[in-house]
């Protein structure tokens, strides 16, 4: 099994609930989700051959109710 690194990692309050809310609905940790999430960016990428968002400087912008 491959190693697995230790990121330290700073989100905004908002993202940080927006995440864990997303993990609990689909049953993960907040750490799985996170790597979760970044897997399936990198397989979009790899398929598509370009990142996802053309603006990955800029930070997301939420709309959480």
């Amino acid at each position: 099994m491959a190693e697995k690194k230790q990121v330290p990692l700073r989100l905004n309050q908002q993202l940080y609930d927006a995440l864990c809310s997303w993990a609990e609905d689909d049953f993960r940790s907040l750490n799985g989700q996170i790597e979760y999430l970044l897997t399936e960016c990198v397989r979009q990428r790899k398929k598509n051959g370009k990142y996802v968002s053309e603006n990955l400087d800029e930070p997301p912008k939420l709309d959480i109710h």
